[in-house]
């Protein structure tokens, strides 16, 4: 049986999103530092698919049982890429650097660790 013509559209345009997207686009490649450290980005990647048609006028033969009636449709695809931060991992430890401004609070809160590494090697 042959596909009706919106399976193609469909088709194509899911195609054509998977060779966008792939897990090198959320993941990134690894990037090697010069101090033994490793960077690794990180994003957010969303997208939206639509695909619609009907069959519209009247119907092409004049057997009324097998008419068939012109088709018309179409699809849309968006996606959006959003760098969430730097995964950066080190001989000693690994942190999240994130890619956006954050409130102070947040910033704070996120250093503790590092502080606290940091104190525990001023007391040595």
């Amino acid at each position: 049986m042959e596909k009706h013509p919106i399976e193609n559209i469909m088709s194509t345009t899911l195609e054509n999103i998977r060779d966008m997207i792939d897990v090198n686009t959320v993941v990134g490649e690894p990037i090697a530092a010069g101090d033994g450290a490793t960077i690794i980005p990180i994003s957010r990647v969303s997208f939206g698919f639509v695909a619609g048609g009907g069959e519209y006028g009247p119907a092409q033969q004049a057997d009324a049982e097998h008419a068939e009636h012109p088709f018309a449709g179409g699809t849309g695809a968006g996606v959006t890429v959003q760098p969430l931060g730097f995964l950066v991992t080190g001989p000693d430890q690994t942190r999240l650097l994130p890619a956006q401004c954050v409130a102070p609070l947040d910033r704070l809160i996120e250093m503790i660790p590092q502080m606290i590494a940091d104190v525990k090697r001023a007391m040595k």
